[in-house]
């Protein structure tokens, strides 16, 4: 049986029905763990609180990164009325309602009044349109928490009364103070159970929590209650803290900003030629419960685009790999695509045909339509052919080394054009020596 002070490690009920992250959160700027870009002496956030400037803000980064914590000690430091939203369970009743209780405090008490608005990128463009006006007034001071890029989530309107302050997951250190913290603090934290728990198992934890201070703690408490009576102490083994963080623990978010930013990372690995990195974004997504689909459709994507004519099998072996994951599943499939994804990375790079085809199509858009020149008409009829229909028309196959030299193709309009310019790498090499060599046929076809 396991101590009574377990049940109680601070000594109250009251306070120990609390999650520890709970029990645990800073009061002021200097306990903060991390976001020294912004809360070190001189930065931009801590001057403001220090000079007593209240204005409106949107915290952005992600889970775990203190963006409540800030939010209420800006809010306490300024003197400020705190209300707290969710975007998740509220909408324009209790926006009105925080309205209202504002309206309320400053003619009572004459303090002015923080909104705070968790995951404020749930709100549609009426919620967030709703407490506008009260922003501009003076009513409310807003203070807007997102994991989620505030350029794309939030309206213009509100992005232009509001500075955007980003912060940082915490680095393994920072959680790792936090950790040490709540194991010998007895009034807010595990201090009273007096655990057992060795430095590399510390360490451990730090890296799992994944750059999240609340996870970090919530798996800290749970580690304290699975603990294990040893030599007269509760000891947290590893075997116990293995069990805790099985089953991953990194930031990945199938509509977020995460998400994007991997399959990018994945993207520019390839294109920069870097095999290893390109494996590593791979694994990070399948890791995260990327479906192996979507990837195997933007490896296709990365082929075209990026390696071209360069090496044309580049897109076979791309296509094949997704045709193995449709077949296969996992982990066979998966396998096929890091196969392709590494020959992507390593294969030479050409985005000619690419930049051609965005060339040619705001051509295409931009100008008239232009006819098709008399002799590369089809002549199927005999009117057709009485009109001249492909007369003129020069069979390719028929001429010396069956290219037509100084043929047209273009519209009379246009004139002849250049879209498509091979780079000096892989199989465009061959590429553009063969069209340098039909050009020269052409000028010459052209003097005669």
């Amino acid at each position: 049986m396991k101590p009574a002070a377990k049940s109680s490690p601070s000594g109250g009920d009251a306070l120990s029905a609390q999650p520890l992250a709970d029990r645990m959160r800073p009061t002021g700027l200097e306990d903060i763990a991390g976001q020294a870009h912004l809360l070190a002496p001189g930065k931009p956030l801590r001057r403001a609180v220090e000079t007593g400037v209240l204005h409106s803000m949107i915290l952005w980064g992600p889970p775990g990164s203190g963006k409540t914590t800030l939010a209420r000690i800006v809010a306490a430091h300024l003197g400020a009325h705190f209300l707290s939203l969710s975007a998740v369970f509220s909408g324009v009743k209790e926006i009105r309602a925080a309205v209202d209780e504002a309206k309320r405090v400053r003619a009572e008490q004459g303090q002015p009044t923080v909104l705070f608005v968790d995951e404020v990128h749930r709100f549609n463009k009426a919620q967030q349109d709703g407490f506008l006006p009260y922003v501009e007034d003076g009513t409310l001071t807003f203070i807007g928490a997102t994991t989620e890029n505030p350029s794309f989530e939030l309206n213009k309107a509100l992005l232009s009364r509001a500075r955007v302050y980003v912060l940082k997951a915490l680095q393994a250190e920072d959680i790792r103070q936090l950790i040490d913290r709540a194991l010998t603090d007895s009034e807010h934290g595990l201090g009273n159970l007096r655990l057992d728990m060795p430095e590399a198992l510390r360490d451990l934890l730090s890296r799992a929590a994944d750059g999240d201070a609340r996870r970090a703690l919530n798996l800290l408490e749970l580690a304290g209650d699975l603990a294990e009576p040893q030599n007269g102490r509760l000891t947290v083994t590893e075997a116990i803290v293995q069990e805790l963080i099985t089953g991953g623990v990194r930031r990945f978010d199938k509509q977020g900003e995460a998400f994007y930013d991997q399959i990018s990372a994945l993207h520019k690995s390839v294109r920069g030629s870097s095999p290893d990195a390109a494996l590593y974004w791979y694994a990070r997504m399948l890791d995260g419960g990327c479906d192996p689909l979507y990837i195997a459709r933007r490896v296709v994507r990365m082929a075209s685009e990026d390696i071209g004519n360069a090496d044309p099998r580049a897109l076979t072996l791309a296509l094949e790999a997704w045709d193995v994951q449709e077949r296969l599943g996992s982990p066979e499939g998966e396998l096929a695509i890091a196969q392709a994804v590494v020959y992507l990375a390593v294969a030479p790079k050409s985005n000619a045909v690419y930049t051609a085809f965005g060339a040619v199509m705001q051509d295409v858009k931009r100008e008239g339509s232009y006819e098709v020149p008399v002799h590369l008409r089809n002549a199927p009829t005999k009117l057709m052919k009485e009109l001249g229909y492909g007369k003129a028309y020069r069979y390719a196959h028929d001429e010396p080394e069956g290219y037509a030299a100084g043929e047209t193709y273009f519209p009379e309009e246009t004139g002849e054009r250049h879209y498509y310019h091979p780079v000096a790498r892989g199989l465009e090499l061959k590429i553009a020596e063969r069209l340098e060599y039909f050009r020269e046929l052409d000028k010459k076809a052209k003097k005669r």
